[in-house]
């Protein structure tokens, strides 16, 4: 099969390689997937530059979307054939979705809906099931003011989506760039994280109070926003990343004072309970066609080092995505 991979950490131009490898055979309790479309997340490319190799050879990317050819001793025959999406493909695994196939136990082959096209589908492994466990960590947001950090990139564009379908209002930091983006997920306010103070006009917003609830992308820079009263009291902030992969100070003061609640949280690492919460809500929605989903740019597998830089420099509005088929 035709495959991308690298064989030590670097820039995508320096170690990506595109060619043919061994096509892999389901075990017991696997699916074989063809693949036809490969997600590229924010993830995937810091691995490739910096995190350590867990095998000699890596094919990138834990999210995609395509049909099951065969199925190892265990499965149901009657999955053959079936369009489905996966999520954690290169999660502790050495061989992602960056393959024409991949073998994977069958749980991570989740049906995926007719009226869905594989394109989506490689962009709900990361992002979509993100945004549902960090509106679901908020708890019943109907009625509530949330601050979505980052409201028109890849998983927060999704989160804008589900907690206003929740009934929640949506205040969304974008750059006038991508805020029409985000205002189109559901966002009724946008705060310019550039060129505005972002706390200040938080608590405008929200006649002084301070927001319900943050869900944050990166809190190496709003962790700076809780002292400011961005956050009103008994407020909730559920973080899903940063920017910063050192240590992050957090104001004691601003914490217990505001009687603060954070909330951390890794997708790949979801309890069971919690991943099939996600995964059936998920499905609801795909079913109902309640989801827009925003593919920015694709890219042949033999470009996945240009797909692989187009994450890097963060000029695309939408999810980057290969096309396998």
């Amino acid at each position: 099969m035709k495959a991308g991979w690298y064989e030590k950490n670097g820039s995508a131009r320096e170690v990506l390689v595109v060619g043919e490898m061994g096509t892999p055979a389901p075990g017991a309790g696997e699916v074989l997937v063809r693949l036809a479309v490969s997600g590229v997340n924010p993830s995937d490319v810091k691995s490739r530059a910096g995190r350590p190799l867990i095998a000699p050879r890596i094919v990138p990317h834990s999210d995609g979307a395509g049909v099951v050819e065969a199925v190892g001793e265990g499965v149901d025959r009657s999955r053959i054939g079936e369009r489905v999406w996966i999520w954690n493909g290169q999660w502790k695994r050495p061989f992602g979705t960056a393959a024409e196939y991949i073998a994977l136990p069958q749980e991570q082959a989740v049906r995926l809906p007719d009226n869905v096209a594989f394109d989506a589908g490689a962009c709900l492994g990361i992002p979509a099931l993100t945004a549902l466990q960090a509106v679901a960590h908020q708890g019943d947001v109907s009625g509530k003011t949330l601050l979505v950090t980052g409201g028109a990139a890849s998983v927060g564009h999704y989160i804008c989506q589900i907690a206003a379908r929740r009934g929640a209002r949506v205040i969304a930091t974008a750059s006038p760039r991508r805020s029409a983006h985000a205002r189109a997920a559901g966002a009724s306010e946008i705060i310019d994280y550039r060129g505005d103070n972002v706390a200040e006009r938080a608590r405008e917003l929200t006649g002084g109070k301070g927001v319900d609830g943050i869900i944050d992308m990166d809190l190496s820079s709003t962790a700076a926003l809780l002292p400011q009263g961005v956050l009103a009291p008994h407020g909730k902030i559920v973080c899903y990343g940063s920017n910063v992969p050192a240590d992050i100070p957090v104001s004691f003061a601003a914490m217990l004072w505001g009687s603060l609640t954070l909330q951390l949280f890794l997708v790949y690492e979801l309890t069971p309970a919690q991943r099939q919460a996600a995964l059936a809500e998920l499905t609801r929605l795909l079913e109902q066609d309640a989801l827009v989903h925003a593919v920015g740019a694709s890219f042949p597998l033999d470009d996945i080092a240009a797909a692989h830089e187009a994450v890097e420099k963060g000029d695309i509005i939408g999810n980057v995505v290969l096309d396998l088929s």
